[in-house]
């Protein structure tokens, strides 16, 4: 038999975020935690790390570069951008108004490092046949220098104005002078170097991979590791106001562009794939990305904040490499770091596109989020502040003061709630403050389609008013947020809805072997009272019941749920397996399982029901129910009848027929013993123990001439047994 526990949905309050007032009546969908709130999309809002939504720093698009990636960023002292971009090689010019043009088509695939002089010259690295490009203020460009590397992953100038270049993939460090001609400055152990900086000592800082290192080097070329990170690739580096440095780290399960492309061998067509959606890039013959999808809470404060592992981490490092961790994501790969006019970092996300904030000892926040995949890097032109981004190649300007420069309005869009069957929708309310408006709609599929309805008309007040949206199974809503005299902020928002009552359901039924019984434990008590445990109570531990030997027994076992997580109350019911009216045999228990006593019920042959019904949860013009039959069960108590014919001796061998037969089941085994001894399996005549009436033939070599007994026992299906004995000499 299969061992069946009762199955039961438990709703539990987790972070005040949702609760049911009872297992039958509305529940209240609760949005207040960051957690909850990054489920669903901000468009022109910012979310804080209390779950507080407010109007975000306007990101307004700048330049469409129609490329699918922007690997590589920078700004000139006239406050020009430059975008490198894949997979066709391209750089543009963003001029400060806001005007872009194309600046120069190289002959490779991606261009993932610039830099720009003095002078206005662009300096463009270029992968995966690894080159530099001068290309100067008009567009006129030619090969600078070549290293042999397979890759350009960054660049930088240093104190001297010589341009330093990272390469992979044999890890080397180059320093060209303005003439074109270069040397490697060091050879690192590393394969490629991801990230390049110089500090205000001249000191060169590159991030690594695949080791995950920060290396400092001295102007003469000294390499000292100053951080090893417990990831693989250090994805991007910013030195701050008092030469500390923050190193954006990624790990293996992030999908690092460097590691993957330090593995790629031969081009076999110009097609590239980014498995983390970031700025590395590996040959293959695909052109299919899988990015990010950050489906989760978005970004943790620690590396212990939940399970799994670590996607990225930002560090930052004082002048002795003592590292803290200001920031990880298990769900997010970060693409991009830089420090605003605070000093607070700003992390550039795969996860829609999402720009993170964050400052010493601080939660992140959430400061705002564009409308591609992808913030692959920050661009500081002068006091502005650029954004770009991939999928498609875009810039944004990002407003500097998010107090003031906010945008004039910004969206909300939560995730979807799914009712687990189609709801009335009761009321929608918020706390908050400033000019806020909420509109709902609903649908029958997971995902919102044309199918659903369109968006109510607004709600104004915060007190709230009834959902206007059909009933459904699934129900979404939007705050809209206006920019005027006070702040707008969004606290809080609170859903109501019944579901549609659903019937219990009998999802297994069954017996266990005759003769065992059920004998309830005692349940252990949750900490803080209640059966379902209360808020905070978890779900509850529930004990199955022990297994006794029990003569005659009968015991049933049996598995329902209720989609509703109503409770469940059970009825048990017999009859006669050759009639059709059913009779009460106990009402009303709670456990989901029963044992039939020996003497119930007369000898004969039943069909029991098992009733399960939601009355406890529901008022009784709505309870539910469902039943379930069994198979046709023997209740049998009475022992076999067994008759011993005389005994037929033939010198030392006796022989002794027993006769059994029994009124309800049939007979299972038989058994003999000679003179107290040991117990002996005998067969039926006809070899097999298969009705009520069988015939055992047994047969005994007599040790001596003296009087025996041979004891003869039968044991029916219901384990009854009946038993004699005869004497022989």
């Amino acid at each position: 038999m299969r061992k069946t526990l009762l199955a039961f949905i438990s709703l539990s309050i987790i972070s005040a975020f949702i609760f049911t007032a009872s297992a039958s009546g509305p529940v209240f969908w609760r949005v207040n935690t960051r957690a909850e709130v990054e489920k669903g999309d901000a468009v022109g809002v910012s979310i804080a790390d209390n779950g507080t939504i407010t109007l975000a720093p306007a990101l307004a698009e700048v330049f469409d570069t129609k490329q699918a990636y922007v690997w590589s960023a920078v700004a000139d002292n006239s406050g020009n951008v430059y975008l490198g971009t894949g997979h066709e090689g391209r750089v543009f010019k963003v001029d400060a108004a806001g005007k872009g043009s194309l600046l120069y088509k190289t002959s490779e695939l991606d261009v993932m490092a610039l830099a720009v002089d003095g002078a206005g010259n662009v300096y463009a690295g270029t992968s995966p046949d690894g080159k530099i490009y001068r290309i100067t203020p008009g567009g006129e460009a030619k090969v600078f220098f070549e290293p042999k590397a397979k890759y350009i992953w960054s660049l930088a100038f240093d104190a001297q104005g010589r341009l330093l270049a990272g390469t992979g993939d044999k890890g080397i460090i180059y320093r060209i002078n303005a003439d074109g001609a270069g040397a490697a400055l060091v050879n690192t152990t590393q394969t490629n170097i991801t990230a390049l900086k110089v500090d205000a000592a001249g000191n060169i800082i590159a991030g690594t991979d695949p080791g995950g290192l920060v290396l400092r080097i001295s102007p003469e070329g000294k390499a000292f590791t100053l951080f090893d990170s417990a990831q693989r690739e250090i994805r991007d580096l910013a030195i701050g106001r008092n030469g500390e440095v923050y190193a954006l780290a990624l790990a293996d399960a992030a999908g690092s562009g460097a590691a993957n492309a330090s593995s790629a061998s031969g081009v076999t067509s110009p097609q590239v794939i980014d498995d983390g959606g970031g700025t590395g890039v590996s040959i293959t013959i695909s052109d299919v990305q899988v990015l990010d999808s950050g489906a989760s809470s978005g970004a943790s404060s620690s590396p212990s904040s939940s399970g799994g592992q670590t996607k990225s981490a930002l560090y930052r490092l004082d002048a002795n490499g003592a590292a803290d961790v200001m920031w990880d994501s298990k769900e997010a790969t970060a693409f991009a770091i830089a420090l605003d006019a605070n000093g607070r970092a700003m992390i550039g996300t795969g996860q829609k596109g999402r720009i993170y904030s964050v400052a010493v000892g601080q939660k992140p926040t959430l400061l705002a989020q564009s409308s591609e995949a992808q913030t692959s890097r920050f661009i500081k032109a002068g006091n502005q502040t650029y954004v770009a981004a991939s999928n498609l190649g875009k810039l944004f300007k990002l407003s500097n003061d998010a107090s003031r420069e906010t945008g004039a309005t910004g969206t909300y869009t939560s995730s979807v709630r799914e009712a687990a069957t189609t709801a009335a929708w009761g009321r929608v309310s918020w706390v908050g403050e400033g000019a806020i408006e909420l509109q709902t709609r609903s649908g029958n599929t997971a995902s919102p389609d044309s199918t659903w309805s369109d968006w109510s008309a607004a709600i104004t007040n915060s007190e709230g008013d009834a959902i206007k949206s059909p009933a459904a199974r699934f129900l979404q809503w939007r705050a809209t947020l206006k920019r005027g005299s006070v702040q707008p902020r969004l606290r809080e928002v609170t859903v109501s809805y019944l579901p549609r009552n659903v019937a219990p359901k009998i999802t297994s039924l069954n017996f266990l072997t005759p003769g065992l019984a059920l004998m309830a434990l005692p349940q252990p008590v949750m900490e803080g009272g209640g059966e379902g445990g209360g808020e905070g109570g978890g779900v509850p531990i529930v004990m199955p019941p022990r297994r006794i030997p029990q003569r005659g027994a009968i015991s049933m076992q049996w598995q329902a749920e209720d989609r509703n997580g109503d409770s469940i109350e059970y009825s048990v019911f017999y009859r006669a397996a050759n009639s059709a009216e059913f009779y009460p045999l106990k009402a009303n228990i709670r456990d989901n399982y029963f044992t039939v006593d020996a003497n119930a019920l007369p000898d004969g042959r039943y069909v029991f029901k098992i009733l399960a019904t939601d009355a406890p949860s529901n008022p009784a013009s709505l309870a539910l129910s469902d039943e379930l039959e069994t198979e046709s069960v023997d209740v049998d108590n009475t022992p076999p009848s067994v008759t011993a014919d005389a005994p037929r001796v033939t010198g030392t061998n006796a022989e002794v027929t027993f006769r059994v037969s029994d009124t309800t089941s049939v007979i299972k085994r038989a058994e003999f013993q000679l003179d107290g001894g040991a117990w002996k399996t005998v067969f039926p005549v006809d070899s097999i123990a298969d009705s009520k009436r069988e015939e055992f033939a047994v047969k005994v070599t007599l040790p001596d001439a003296r009087p025996h007994v041979i004891a003869f026992r039968a044991f029916d299906a219901n384990s009854n047994v009946g038993s004699t004995q005869v004497s022989v000499k």
